[in-house]
């Protein structure tokens, strides 16, 4: 690997623990035990990136056959968990902190995977399909998220508030024209990252 593709592995690797982190604090905000937890805060992680592969035909999806993914967000999941046990409901009493930092985690899943989306529609050999690309990318980066809704029995987040699906769609074509006017990938990656979140 390259420098440039160790640092889009790394990004996507703190993309993971972004999201891993917002679904399981939504499980913890619905009391759910470690299990539901757990499933959340996986399903976050990889369920937009496994959408993605099977809009793309590429099965099975990535998060089978490189575990890195599903294991750094199992990890991250059992580490935030043990933070709340330890600290208890102290942390329940910082509602704005709790929202804040779910929102920023959020925002950095959404911009990693938008655009890591992306990028793997062109890999694939669909660049000149915008549409096909563009789609990919917001999927990657909200599917993840609508999942979780689902499961924690809530309307997704990319359907009623925010303007969710709006910036992955915006940072998705920033990033998709920057590297078709022949912009290094590692920079439109981080231009069109940066602008979503």
């Amino acid at each position: 690997m390259s420098v440039g593709e160790w640092i889009l592995y790394i990004t996507e690797l703190l993309g993971t623990v972004a999201f891993a982190l917002s679904g399981a604090m939504v499980g913890v905000r619905k009391d759910l035990d470690l299990l539901g937890i757990v499933v959340l805060g996986v399903t976050t992680a990889v369920g937009g990136g496994a959408i993605r592969d099977i809009v793309l035909g590429h099965t099975p999806p990535v998060m089978f056959l490189d575990s890195i993914y599903v294991l750094l967000a199992f990890v991250t999941v059992l580490i935030l968990f043990l933070f709340l046990n330890f600290v208890g409901d102290r942390f329940q009493k910082y509602g704005a902190a709790y929202s804040l930092i779910l929102f920023f985690a959020d925002s950095v899943g959404l911009g990693v995977f938008a655009t890591s989306g992306v990028r793997t529609a062109l890999e694939a050999g669909f660049g000149d399909q915008t549409f096909l690309a563009l789609f990919v990318g917001v999927i990657t980066g909200v599917g993840g998220g609508i999942l979780r809704d689902m499961m924690a029995n809530e309307i997704p987040m990319v359907l009623k508030r925010r303007i969710y699906a709006v910036a992955a769609l915006a940072g998705a074509w920033l990033y998709y024209a920057l590297v078709s006017l022949g912009m290094n990938e590692l920079a439109a990656t981080y231009l069109g990252t940066g602008s979503i979140i």
